[in-house]
C-alpha cells in the first residue's frame, strides 16, 4: 500500500507540474483527429484546381474514397502534438517573463489583470500575449518544417502523380508518381532521397515567416477574447466555458485570415519543390500578393476547419488543465 501510494503521489505531482503539457498534448490528438478531412481539402485547393469545395470533396471521394481525406494524418499526429505541447510550454514561459518586463518597465501587471474578472484587455495584455505567441511560433518552426511538407507530400501524392504537362520531362514524372501512397516515414525517406536531409526544409523561410505572424495573432486573439468573454459573462456559471469555445474558434479564424496568403505560397512552393531532384534548381518561388485572389482559394474550408480544431482544441485544452488542477484540492 504505501507503495502505491508513493507512486500515485509521484504521479499525481508530476501531472501537476506539467499540466499545461499534457493537456495541450491530449487536446492536439483530439483536435487533429476532428478537423484533419478539412485540412486535406484546403491543401488540394491550395494546390490544385477545383471548381469549389464541394467539387475538391467529391473528386477525393471518388478517386482515393474516403481514407483519401484522411492521407497524411499520421505525421500531423505526431507532429501536431509534440508542437503544440512545446509550443504551449514555450508561449506561458514566455509569457511570464514578458509580463515581468511589462510589469518592470511600465508597472502594469499584465498577469494580475487577465486574471480579475473586473478588468478587461489593454494595449500592454494584447502586446505580452503577441510577443510570447510570436516567440513561441519562431522557435517551433525548426521542429514543424519537415512534418509539414510530409504531410503536404501525402495530401497532394495521388494529385501529383497524376499531373501531365508538356513541359514536365520523364525524369520529373518519376518522381512525381515515387511519392503515391506512401505512408508518412516512406514519405518523409522519399523527399530525403530525391532532396537531401535539408530538403526536409524546402520553404523554411515561408513556414517561419507564417508561424512567428500567426502565433503572435493567434494566441493575442485567444486570450485577449477570453478574458473579455469571461468579464462581459460575469458570474454566469457557463460563461468562462463558452468564452473559451468562442475564443478558440475566434482566435483560428482571425490568425489564418491574416496569413493565409503566406500559406499558399508556402503550400505551392512546397508542392512544386517535390518533383525536383537535388541539386536541381526548383521554380521561383511566387510572389505573396495580398489581394490577389487566387492566393484565397480554400480560405472558407481553411477558416472552418481552424475555427472547429481550435474550439475543439481550446476546450479540451482547458477541461484537462483543470481536471488536473483539481487533483490539488482532492486528498491523496
Amino acid at each position: 500500500m504505501p507503495e502505491n501510494g508513493g507512486r500515485q503521489g509521484a504521479a499525481r505531482r508530476f501531472a501537476m507540474h506539467y499540466r499545461t503539457e499534457i493537456a495541450a498534448s491530449g487536446a492536439s490528438v483530439i483536435s487533429t483527429l476532428a478537423a484533419f478531412p478539412l485540412d486535406s481539402v484546403k491543401t488540394r485547393m491550395q494546390t490544385y484546381q477545383y471548381n469549389g469545395v464541394i467539387d475538391c470533396i467529391r473528386h477525393t471521394y471518388r478517386t482515393e474514397h474516403l481514407r483519401g481525406f484522411f492521407r497524411g494524418v499520421v505525421a500531423p499526429m505526431a507532429s501536431v502534438t509534440l508542437v503544440r505541447t512545446i509550443s504551449f510550454s514555450i508561449y506561458v514561459r514566455s509569457k511570464y517573463e514578458y509580463a515581468k518586463w511589462i510589469n518592470k518597465t511600465f508597472g502594469v501587471d499584465v498577469v494580475s489583470r487577465t486574471s480579475d474578472k473586473a478588468k478587461y484587455p489593454n494595449i500592454y495584455s494584447c502586446a505580452c500575449f503577441a510577443a510570447a505567441g510570436a516567440t513561441a511560433g519562431s522557435f517551433i518552426t525548426i521542429l514543424a518544417c519537415p512534418f509539414e511538407l510530409t504531410k503536404l507530400s501525402a495530401q497532394v501524392s495521388v494529385l501529383l502523380a497524376q499531373t501531365k504537362s508538356k513541359d514536365m520531362c520523364s525524369q520529373r514524372q518519376a518522381v512525381a508518381a515515387s511519392y503515391q501512397n506512401k505512408g508518412t516515414l516512406k514519405t518523409m525517406a522519399t523527399i530525403i532521397k530525391h532532396r537531401g536531409f535539408m530538403g526536409l526544409y524546402t520553404g523554411f523561410n515561408l513556414h517561419l515567416m507564417r508561424d512567428t505572424l500567426g502565433t503572435a495573432i493567434y494566441f493575442a486573439v485567444y486570450e485577449s477574447s477570453k478574458q473579455l468573454g469571461t468579464s462581459l459573462g460575469g458570474e454566469h456559471p457557463y460563461a468562462r466555458k463558452l468564452s473559451v469555445l468562442m475564443s478558440g474558434g475566434l482566435c483560428g479564424i482571425v490568425s489564418w485570415a491574416a496569413i493565409y496568403p503566406i500559406d499558399s505560397v508556402k503550400s505551392i512552393y512546397q508542392k512544386n519543390s517535390l518533383l525536383y531532384s537535388k541539386g536541381q534548381k526548383v521554380e521561383p518561388r511566387p510572389k505573396i500578393e495580398w489581394l490577389k485572389r487566387d492566393m484565397y482559394r480554400g480560405l472558407g474550408v481553411s477558416m472552418g476547419r481552424s475555427c472547429a480544431v481550435n474550439a475543439i482544441f481550446f476546450s479540451s485544452f482547458e477541461f484537462i488543465k483543470n481536471s488536473i488542477k483539481a487533483l490539488e484540492e482532492t486528498p491523496p
